[in-house]
């Protein structure tokens, strides 16, 4: 049941209208809630009450998943009517609505006005005129060179060069699948939906788009298959040198960027003071230049210490206790550098400025460098800052970090600018780290959890919370681990649904690493569980199998029903796709069968499945089981090996099942009217038979036990006993005619020794009473019978022996009995007894 719909059937209600808007409560329909009860603030707005649980239902490939916060996702196939048809292209205001999304947010504050692109228009046209003959390109510079002001400038002169318009994307922590599905997401509009990867190949092989790549973090055989995915487009590749080189056939150009000269960094120094530098502001901009090879970064930054120093010289030394200057020059000028003297940064504090500064910031934008050390370069979004550092103005600490060149666009967030986060290391920025990751934790445990919180926002900010995350693990404190836990379970459903699944696996995989630290097992069953469902979407079924069973095992042994269902119904559906239970192949129609052993039933020609059959004969207590070990026929298309067990296939399996079954009965009274060698040492053919006699004390013909017709029952005592062996007559000649008359399947018993046509459990090995003498060609005269003894006869197991009818007798043979199979040990000498005549007795010699 959905947690966040709970309807009257879960309190057996069915008129219930507790919870329905505009409803009155009728007598009897149910308790009702009081005002102090229900949910604050939500029922007088008319908004419904968020619950503890959100799940969501999407459809990835052709499953459809509903994510469980409680549970773990539930997965199945997808009911066609679910899934999605064609996407729809966005338009081209769309697609400017969502790249302004994209980018970014502008923090509160005063900003100093963005630099021109200086020294990079013959980079620039060259990249255009790439692009506009449909080739992709890569830009390789150093950290710091300026490479994304180069690419918004490209960006802006290939606006309409392409028909899907140009697409930015961010590689950073970003895979090859990654970035494919988000170039499907930027141009089709469909929410909710996660192709699989042959759909999404298919769609996104007729995008025509110009896409602006920017740190891109992968080469090689991976960036070739991006590129082999998107034939129609022709991308921008932003790289450091560190990146590994694009495939020697991938065909794509490249284009260095290099460091600035020394007027063009004097230039960018002057923008960013906003006036003319003096002499001694230039020679150490000079100084500056030869030091930082030129790169644009370090001149921005150096910019960002001259207005510090310019505001620092007009500020008064002290003030009165009306806040009037005391002792300020009244010809002191910020622009003039008359005034108090403030000494230029040395040249090791221009190379590395970081720590510089930061001392010169508020204390709102410190503690939030802090923050950014402790989550590994990653900035909290500039809305989580007043919670994180305890100041509601803390946003505008944001515009500081920004305006000093601490900062640098990633995406659709900031992280602190290249090396940055080593010179604030280095400066003490990182005492403290460990509680700081546990704060910003805590905090995203409340946020991602909120109601108002939707999965796509939370997604934006995957990034912060999976350095929170990962900087508790293993953790300085012991508590750092449980907390983690909770972040991961909290923040792991909102990236599912927020189709962030590169996220979504890495939050699952600190987690889980997480529970297993601090010993919760439940919490590392759901992640396991998660995992499995994950790679079932992926198509990675044996990893899916993986995760899954051992999810099941750690919820079998907390006794988790709810959990041990939901994982094995996706272990189910992983076995389906892995194509199921074994299936015997059938054997082709024309085919010949092959000839069927003597022990076993010849199977039917449509072939039976390899299952163990149990069957019950007519004799208590006897079971005969059979296993066909090597199925028999021709090998099964790989298309219809399926589960066993699975739809319409039920009807053929009972199909099959009962054909087996009665060839295994006719199989076990086959064996039962026959009889084989005892090697006890008196071997020899059996010659003496048993059959119906007629005497004074019975008044007629025995009953036969295997006749329908007979009114006896087996072991009455009224001729259906077994008959013990007969006397010998004076030939010693079985029989009128010279043969032997069926009677038995075996050879008699002796005391002690049941026949051979019993099968009971525990049985000994059955003797004969010897060879009949060669010379024994003539009948003797008849003889009554012997009354058998209670440890000799076969009655003593409780099934008698089944004695087949003459084939000229008066009852007819019995037409549901298979014939007996061809083999030695059944063919036994048997006499025809005319009809009417009475039956001679069996005799031995001695």
């Amino acid at each position: 049941m959905d947690p966040m719909n709970r309807g009257p059937e879960e309190f057996n209600h069915a008129d219930d209208t507790v919870g329905v808007a505009g409803a009155h409560a009728e007598p009897g329909a149910g308790p009702q809630r009081s005002a102090r009860d229900r949910e604050p603030v939500t029922p007088d707005f008319g908004q419904r009450a968020a619950g503890l649980a959100r799940t969501v239902q999407l459809v990835a490939g052709d499953f459809l998943l509903t994510v469980n916060p409680i549970d773990g996702s539930e997965i199945e196939n997808c009911p066609p009517g679910e899934i999605p048809g064609a996407p729809v292209r966005r338009s081209a205001a769309e697609r400017a609505e969502g790249e302004r999304a994209a980018r970014p947010p502008l923090p509160p504050g005063l900003m100093t006005p963005t630099p021109a692109l200086l020294e990079r228009q013959e980079e620039r046209a060259r990249l255009v005129r790439l692009l506009g003959r449909g080739r992709s390109v890569r830009l390789t510079g150093p950290a710091g060179s300026g490479r994304s002001a180069l690419l918004d400038a490209v960006a802006g002169d290939c606006a309409e060069l392409a028909p899907d318009g140009v697409v930015r994307l961010s590689g950073h922590r970003r895979t090859s699948t990654e970035l494919l599905h988000e170039l499907y997401a930027t141009v089709f509009h469909t929410p909710l939906h996660r192709p699989d990867r042959a759909v999404l190949l298919d769609r996104v092989h007729d995008i025509g788009a110009v896409v602006v790549l920017d740190d891109l973090e992968f080469g090689g055989a991976t960036l070739e298959e991006l590129l082999l995915a998107t034939p129609e487009c022709a991308y921008v590749f932003a790289a450091t040198p560190e990146v590994p080189a694009p495939h020697p056939d991938s065909h794509i150009e490249e284009v260095f960027l290099g460091s600035l000269g020394r007027s063009a960094s004097l230039e960018l120094l002057e923008q960013a003071v906003d006036r003319a530098l003096t002499d001694e502001e230039a020679n150490w901009a000079g100084d500056l230049w030869f030091e930082s090879e030129g790169l644009p970064l370090r001149f921005v930054q150096a910019g960002a210490l001259l207005r510090q120093r310019d505001r620092l010289r007009g500020e008064p030394n002290s003030l009165d206790a009306y806040g009037f200057p005391l002792d300020e020059p009244a010809e002191a000028s910020v622009f003039t550098g008359e005034g108090r003297e403030i000494p230029l940064p040395t040249l090791g504090e221009g190379a590395a400025p970081a720590a510089l500064l930061a001392s010169r910031l508020s204390e709102a934008a410190r503690d939030t460098l802090r923050f950014a050390v402790a989550l590994g370069g990653e900035v909290p979004h500039q809305a989580h800052l007043p919670a994180l550092i305890g100041d509601t103005h803390a946003d505008a600490a944001l515009g500081e970090l920004l305006d000093s060149g601490l900062l640098s666009p990633v995406g659709s967030r900031y992280r602190l600018a290249a090396g940055v986060l080593t010179q604030l290391e280095s400066s003490g920025y990182d005492a403290g780290a460990g509680e700081r990751a546990h704060a910003a934790a805590q905090h995203y445990i409340w946020w991602t959890g909120h109601p108002s919180v939707t999965p796509e926002r939370a997604a934006t900010e995957a990034d912060a919370v999976l350095a929170a995350m990962s900087a508790l693990v293993p953790g300085d404190q012991d508590d750092h681990p449980a907390t983690a836990v909770k972040l991961a379970r909290t923040a792991a459903p909102a990236l599912a649904a927020g189709l962030h699944w590169g996220a979504w696996e890495r939050s699952l995989r600190v987690g889980s690493e997480a529970a297993r630290l601090t010993g919760e097992v439940g919490e590392e069953a759901y992640f396991h569980h998660e995992l499995g469902v994950l790679a079932l979407c992926n198509g990675g079924l044996d990893r899916a199998r993986a995760e899954l069973e051992a999810s099941i095992a750690l919820r079998g042994a907390l006794a988790d029903k709810r959990g041990t269902v939901a994982g094995r119904r996706a272990l189910a559906l992983v076995e389906d796709r892995s194509g199921g239970l074994p299936v015997a192949p059938r054997t082709p129609v024309g085919e010949e069968v092959p000839a069927a052993r003597h022990e076993e039933s010849k199977a039917p020609p449509g072939g039976v499945p390899s299952a163990v059959v149990t069957a019950q004969l007519p004799h208590p207590g006897v079971t005969l089981v059979t296993r066909r070990v090597t199925p028999v026929g021709g090998a099964m298309p790989k298309a219809r090996r399926r589960a066993l067990f699975g739809g319409a296939r039920r009807n053929l399996v009972a199909a099959g099942a009962g054909a087996l079954l009665a060839a295994v009965l006719g199989t076990v009274v086959t064996l039962g009217a026959t009889s084989n060698n005892s090697g006890d040492g008196r071997g020899g053919d059996v010659t003496q038979q048993q059959s119906a006699n007629e005497d004074g004390s019975s008044g007629g013909l025995d009953a036969d036990p295997n006749n329908p017709g007979s009114s006896a029952k087996p072991g009455d005592g009224k001729g259906s006993g077994p008959v013990s062996p007969s006397r010998p007559g004076a030939s010693g000649k079985p029989g009128a005619s010279g043969q032997p008359v069926p009677g038995t399947s075996g050879s008699p018993s002796t005391p002690g020794h049941p026949s051979s046509g019993s099968s009971s459990p525990g049985s000994t090995k059955p003797s004969t009473s010897g060879k009949p003498s060669p010379s024994s060609s003539k009948p003797s005269h008849p003889t009554p019978p012997t009354q058998p003894s209670g440890s000799g006869s076969p009655s003593s197991s409780g099934s008698p022996s089944p004695t087949p009818s003459n084939s000229g007798g008066s009852s007819p043979p019995d037409s549901t009995k298979p014939p007996p199979p061809s083999s030695e040990a059944s063919k036994t000498p048997t006499s025809t007894v005319p009809a009417g005549s009475t039956p001679p007795k069996a005799s031995t010699t001695p």
